[in-house]
């Protein structure tokens, strides 16, 4: 009988530990390296307000939810169907949480935490033979016939096969803190910036509005930059806006010279009924748009500050309907949801092998996608390493 590949799994986040059990299933011996004391962590930061694995949407539209320079889509897509949202649902039902699905799609396990999903997947990970060596941080590789790691401390180890899942470069706490980009640059390896992505974007606010306004949600609106229009909630900061809305357009804005966002109001009703609502209003427009309209207090003290003091009412309605608030810069990387970036997808092969570096692959948050909240992001980790896997296993296969 010929002898079990040796694949060693670098990172210990979601997609680390789904490539070792991917890795474990297909017969091969596996060690996750992880450089914190402990695995898991992001996952469990991700789930501090319930973690949201996946979304029910139609495939073939959730699909058309991930972007990035360079990426083929067609391949991507592929990926993302080769193990589904129901392949995730299920893979969940396997550990015993059960999931539902909520009216805007988004799926949670039932209990709405990460520890109890975790604890269970470490258990099965253990009972597959899956070793643990925390505290190892990746120093250097090499990969000639075989794949060399060297860690922080130790001598170098030798293996068939090595998976990288090392993380972007958002929530450096959880050890995802993008450190890795040196390392694999030094191979001629082509990084594309690692940049915040889901992020709150910042807004030069007045003291005196902050206030008034800080953690008001502004919520059924519509949200343009550029072509794009979302439907969503901004949630005003005392920095500027986080939000769903505003992370969705996170790609666009970033392309922007002076990035700006296109707000209205009322995006139910169009001009003409605003201005007829508003007819007879003749003085204290503000005051009249909050009754007639339906505006929040808030939105009103925003649409003042931005495009007031208001002296008639065709002014008035068409700043609810088009009110345009420039940005200064996202925020700090370490603070965003995801990172957008990473290696360069022509340095992949189509089983995500690195072209330089024969025996290594690359899986999550490293490679140059993104994806908006809502359950994509955990969903692209487990897809694409579980295709790293099934890349590794099959290398070790024809060897």
């Amino acid at each position: 009988m010929p002898e079990s590949p040796n694949i060693a799994i670098i990172g210990g986040g979601p997609a680390g530990l789904r490539a070792a059990e991917a890795c474990a299933a297909g017969g091969a011996k596996v060690t996750v390296f992880e450089g914190k004391r402990s695995v898991g962590r992001k996952l469990l930061v991700a789930g501090y307000g319930g973690l949201n694995i996946t979304h029910g949407e139609d495939l073939d539209q959730f699909v058309t939810r991930y972007s990035g320079p360079g990426m083929p889509a067609e391949h991507f897509a592929r990926i993302i169907r080769s193990f589904s949202p129901t392949d995730l649902r299920n893979w969940a039902a396997q550990l015993g949480i059960e999931t539902f699905e909520q009216r805007t799609g988004r799926v949670y396990p039932k209990e709405m935490k990460a520890a109890p999903l975790l604890r269970r997947w470490v258990e099965r990970l253990r009972k597959q033979g899956v070793l643990f060596q925390v505290n190892h941080t990746l120093t250097s590789l090499d990969a000639n016939e075989q794949v060399t790691l060297q860690f922080n401390h130790g001598d170098p180890l030798v293996f068939d096969a090595a998976i990288l899942a090392l993380g972007g470069a958002s929530w450096s706490k959880t050890g995802s803190d993008g450190k890795w980009t040196s390392l694999l640059q030094s191979h001629g390896i082509v990084i594309t910036p690692l940049q915040p992505a889901n992020c709150g974007w910042e807004v030069d606010w007045p003291a005196e509005l902050v206030g008034r306004i800080e953690g008001q949600p502004m919520k059924n609106l519509a949200v343009s930059a550029g072509p794009i229009r979302i439907q969503g909630e901004l949630m005003p900061t005392r920095y500027g806006f986080e939000g769903g809305a505003i992370y969705q357009l996170g790609p666009f804005l970033r392309e922007m010279p002076a990035p700006v966002i296109e707000i209205d109001l009322k995006p139910e009703v169009p001009l003409e009924g605003l201005l007829r609502k508003m007819e007879s209003v003749r003085k204290d427009f503000l005051d009249n748009a909050c009754e007639r309209l339906k505006l929040t207090r808030h939105a009103a003290l925003i649409l003042d500050h931005v495009a007031g003091p208001f002296d008639n009412v065709d002014t008035l309605c068409r700043a609810v309907k088009g009110l345009v608030i420039p940005l200064t810069r996202p925020r700090p990387i370490d603070e965003a949801i995801s990172s957008a970036g990473g290696i360069a997808w022509s340095e992949l092969d189509d089983s995500l092998q690195l072209r330089r570096l024969p025996g290594v692959y690359a899986c999550g948050e490293m490679i140059d996608w993104e994806a908006p909240t809502g359950g994509y992001l955990i969903q692209g980790c487990f897809a694409t390493a579980t295709h790293a896997a099934r890349g590794a296993l099959k290398l070790a296969d024809q060897e």
